[in-house]
């Protein structure tokens, strides 16, 4: 994977529309999405999954500081209905269609990713260049639709894999978000790493956090618990609760936390003097409200509390989901359950007892059953 620069030499110019000619181009390209809408047959963009972007393109973003505020920046500075999304992710095919545009368009700077607010552009591995479970050493495991087992077109096999190295790893993909916070767990000595990411998911969880600081919520902490989960991965997991077919594996669902404090664990957001469910609830409240204003981000969110931490689950699968776990209900009081049935209560404590046998069914069980003479055998014939 290598950071591809956003500009084209005047001279490559009619080598990449002679070779967009040529090469087989993808009718379902990598979901992505661009500030304008799609112009012609040549458009990169999936309509299903664009997410519009401001109407004017704003200058590129300087880098922010590892504490996750913006050094020097004034308003949106990327890309997206945040104006906070800074990569975006190509396949190569995308990248000879983007240089097949009207010569003017492409020539003058118009629709480069830079001018669009992307500082980075990744060009992606196509899955087609996975080997059975791994790609290039890094085991991966088996999709879904690989064993068969489709769902929807949501759950279909990714188009492509960003490539992770030692020198892109700390890449900024958003305001608040690195490259690495979406790796996957495990096989921490592998290099390179692969992993699904799609823009949308950068575009909410930015969304969100806005929402929460403008709720008096200080949400500038929000760290990654478990971004993309390769298959493999997904299938370790299974005991602790992660779903057969999760979307942590379609590169478009993360488990988030808030740390206010650099504890590396859930804040008090609420400030009553406890970490627990009520926490978790207003990041809830927060993707209903994103939700509410943006459709086209609609997916899950699922509350999680339990000893190893209270987090949030959010996604952009196209549909809403939600769901809770780990919350357990207060059992009731002896006093109270008491109260609500005396009746029971007192039968419980004096069983009732078995009714007294007559005189005349006590001589019977006692009197022996009469002796009866066995049967004399005869010889057939």
């Amino acid at each position: 994977m290598h950071r591809t620069r956003s500009g084209f030499s005047s001279a490559l110019a009619p080598l990449l529309t002679l070779a967009a000619a040529i090469l087989p181009v993808a009718t379902d390209a990598q979901p992505s999405y661009s500030r304008v809408p799609p112009a012609g047959a040549s458009a990169v963009t999936k309509s299903a999954d664009s997410v519009p972007g401001h109407a004017n393109a704003p200058a590129p973003a300087s880098d922010v500081g590892a504490g996750g505020g913006a050094s020097g920046s004034v308003g949106p500075t990327g890309a997206g209905l945040s104006g906070k999304v800074y990569a975006r992710f190509l396949l190569p095919q995308d990248w000879l269609l983007l240089a097949s545009l009207p010569g003017d368009q492409y020539q003058t700077g118009s629709r480069s990713p830079t001018n669009l607010g992307f500082q980075t552009v990744f060009t992606m591995r196509a899955f087609g260049q996975k080997v059975r479970a791994s790609l290039n050493g890094y085991k991966m495991g088996y999709w879904p639709a690989e064993k068969g087992r489709v769902r929807s077109d949501a759950y279909r096999n990714p188009d492509g894999f960003v490539e992770v190295t030692r020198e892109n790893e700390d890449t900024r993909v958003s305001e608040h978000f690195r490259l690495r916070d979406f790796v996957s767990h495990g096989q921490e000595n592998v290099w390179p790493k692969y992993l699904v990411i799609r823009e949308p998911l950068l575009d909410k969880l930015e969304l969100v956090i806005q929402d929460l600081n403008a709720h008096g919520i200080n949400a500038e902490g929000m760290r990654i618990r478990s971004g993309f989960r390769t298959p493999a991965r997904n299938s370790a997991v299974r005991g602790e609760g992660s779903a057969r077919d999760s979307r942590h594996q379609f590169g478009d669902a993360v488990d988030v936390f808030i740390d206010q404090e650099g504890t590396g664990r859930m804040s008090d957001l609420n400030g009553d003097g406890k970490v627990n469910f009520n926490d978790v609830k207003l990041i809830l409240a927060a993707v209903e409200r994103v939700e509410a204003k943006y459709p086209e981000l609609v997916g899950g969110t699922g509350l999680y509390t339990g000893r190893s931490g209270s987090f949030a689950h959010i996604d952009v699968r196209g549909v809403r989901a939600r769901w809770v776990r780990g919350v357990r209900r207060p059992r009731p009081t002896r006093s109270a359950s008491a109260k609500k049935s005396p009746s029971k209560a007192v039968a419980a404590k004096t069983p009732s007892k078995p009714p007294a046998k007559s005189a005349a069914t006590k001589s019977a069980a006692t009197k022996p059953a009469p002796k009866t003479k066995a049967p004399v055998k005869t010889a057939s014939r």
